[in-house]
């Protein structure tokens, strides 16, 4: 059997980012009543074309207003309207803090 050290890293866990490469936060890891800006959304496939249809597209102004209890799906304003997201369609949204709530 072999021992620990020879082992593959687990597949569920994700690849380590690397120290050169800075990563932006996403929609997901909003704290609510913060205003965002969008900087980007991550693909070219019909998820990506869904949320640019929906208004998520670079310069947009989004907030978070709230979670469900257990993380999942999130409730923005942009727009003027209520947009709500999978985690994993948040996940997808590059974004920049602009204003911190008071």
């Amino acid at each position: 059997m072999p021992d620990a050290t020879t082992l593959p890293p687990a597949p569920h866990l994700p690849p380590k980012a690397s120290q050169d490469v800075p990563t932006e936060p996403t929609l997901a890891s909003a704290a609510a009543g913060d205003l965002y800006e969008v900087l980007g959304v991550d693909g070219d496939d019909p998820l990506a074309r869904r949320l640019q249809a929906a208004g998520v597209w670079p310069g947009a102004a989004i907030e978070l207003l709230t979670r469900a209890p257990f993380g999942d799906p999130l409730l923005f304003r942009l727009h003027g309207y209520r947009l709500a997201l999978r985690r994993s369609e948040a996940l997808r949204v590059r974004v920049r803090r602009v204003e911190e709530r008071p």
